[in-house]
């Protein structure tokens, strides 16, 4: 079970989007982006946090040299812009849109803060997903830093299997069904296409995963 879009089973969507509230209802839309647009930039004001309704959104920086650092990657549920709850007034980091059809629903500090003020319960939850997302965007950065892309490709698989992962009975193998493609995974571990396939293949030929479009599987091994 993905742990931010049910976290300690909680459906976050419904319970921050203030569609769901009728005192919002009529003031409240969502807002649609199409393939490559920016939802916001580096240095923008931080005046609200996003929950993603459809598609996929790239979270991200660029160095002083232009390179585009790629933090992370998020699906259906999943929120941004968390850190203009903690205060924080710019962006240091942009949002863009990498689906055909993605579509957001953005709350502005002031109601987020209302909606959780209500709920002391959702509110702890809330904290305790940011601490997470800042966890695991520092542990992503050490791997970026200090370890090869084979092992950074294994590292994130593995948080892949975290997330999605489940057993399957038949085989023994851990199946992954995820909704990134291999740009995106290339993207996440910093390294091209064609070395991430070549890496991919590696595994697949020791035996230690399969997998196809959608699915990875890391396989049992025989004993």
């Amino acid at each position: 079970m993905n742990e931010i879009w049910f976290l300690e089973e909680v459906n976050l969507f419904k319970v921050l989007c203030p569609h769901f509230y009728s005192t919002y209802t009529k003031e409240h839309a969502f807002n649609s982006y199409k393939k490559n647009d920016y939802i916001y930039f580096e240095e923008d004001n931080a005046s609200k946090i996003y929950l993603i309704d459809k598609g996929k959104v790239k979270i991200g920086y660029y160095t002083e040299e232009g390179t585009e650092v790629v933090q992370s990657i998020l699906t259906r549920g999943e929120i941004f812009g968390e850190k203009a709850i903690l205060g924080i007034d710019k962006r240091n980091e942009f949002a863009q849109s990498i689906d055909n059809s993605t579509f957001i629903c953005p709350v502005s500090k002031e109601n987020m803060f209302l909606l959780m003020r209500k709920n002391k319960s959702i509110s702890l939850k809330i904290y305790k997903f940011i601490g997470l997302r800042i966890k695991k965007l520092e542990r992503r950065l050490q791997l970026l830093l200090f370890k090869d892309a084979k092992t950074r490709l294994v590292e994130f698989l593995n948080e892949l299997c975290e997330e999605y992962g489940y057993d399957c009975e038949k085989t023994g193998d851990k199946v992954i069904e995820h909704p990134y493609t291999q740009k995106d995974i290339a993207s996440l571990i910093g390294v091209s296409r064609p070395t991430l396939n070549t890496i991919m293949n590696e595994l697949k030929e020791a035996k230690i995963i399969s997998f196809n479009r959608k699915i990875i599987r890391f396989l049992k091994v025989a004993t």
